[in-house]
């Protein structure tokens, strides 16, 4: 196993009312998520909505994360960033922070090519002794990186992973371990050796998922049985529909910042679907 662990839920940040971060929150998160089959979390990614958060609130975010981390859990810590030197900055202080490993996802918008994406990543190298996970997602950064340039790339020193939130690309690559950075491939994932998921469904069947890794006989069947998990949580703008999941289920979740907007009624009533279906809503929660 990956000494991140392998199923590495990538947390919500819990707002209150007033969409300030809600740390208590998030505290009593992260030891339900411990105790329900997650081994890690990844914190301030884009479930955790850090394009909205201030660097002192996204730093603070990844220092409470490793001081009231559950034992044995690792925190990887979102630092990615279209601008190099505040991806360098980011990277540093998590470092600095304690935190086991840096997610640092393709620059975005100014859609670098390879040569570009290849300085970035060395420079965010050089600014941590921490390994790196690349996050491929070019539906959100407009920017794929193949896997001959994974593999060009895991010839830097401290890069040791990536997510990949491609499908079309999940493969081997040589030289990186592979994380599923959507949940409807962590099963395909963990078949062709990768350690786990960088995912989301995680908040609520991490126990399932984690079967999945514990028990590859079940794998297929177990993985069946999450599809409409995959499908309802993705009708919409991640993380909209996973913090509506929280909020019925009593969890903390609380709103989000904009320019991301509350699930509509009909959104919120397919998320009480699948968790009635999953067996997950009791009465209390309805």
């Amino acid at each position: 196993m990956s000494p991140l662990g392998a199923i590495l839920t990538a947390i919500v940040t819990p707002f209150d009312d007033r969409l300030r971060i809600d740390e208590d929150g998030f505290v009593r998160l992260l030891h339900h998520l411990a105790d329900h089959g997650s081994d890690g979390f990844v914190v301030c990614g884009t479930t955790g909505e850090a394009p909205t958060l201030k660097d002192d609130e996204h730093l603070r975010m990844i220092e409470l994360a490793v001081s009231e981390r559950p034992p044995g859990k690792s925190i990887v810590a979102g630092v990615g960033s279209n601008d190099t030197s505040h991806a360098v900055h980011l990277t540093e202080r998590a470092t600095q922070l304690g935190a086991d490993a840096m997610l640092s996802v393709t620059p975005y918008y100014n859609r670098p090519n390879r040569r570009g994406i290849r300085a970035h990543f060395e420079a965010v190298s050089r600014a941590t002794d921490k390994p790196i996970v690349l996050y491929n997602i070019p539906q959100r950064t407009g920017t794929d990186m193949p896997n001959d340039l994974l593999a060009e790339l895991a010839q830097i020193e401290r890069i040791d992973y990536v997510k990949q939130a491609n499908n079309a690309n999940l493969a081997p690559v040589d030289g990186l371990e592979i994380y599923a950075g959507n949940d409807d491939v962590l099963a395909r994932t963990l078949d062709i050796g990768g350690p786990g998921g960088i995912l989301v469904a995680s908040h609520i069947v991490g126990e399932q998922m984690r079967r999945m890794v514990d028990e590859p006989d079940q794998r297929a069947a177990i993985d069946a049985g999450l599809r409409d998990v995959y499908e309802t949580l993705s009708i919409t703008s991640n993380p909209i529909c996973i913090k509506a999941a929280l909020n019925l289920l009593g969890l903390p979740a609380g709103g989000l910042r904009m320019p991301l907007v509350e699930a509509t009624e009909a959104e919120r009533d397919a998320v009480r679907a699948m968790l009635a279906r999953q067996g997950l809503l009791t009465l209390s929660h309805r």
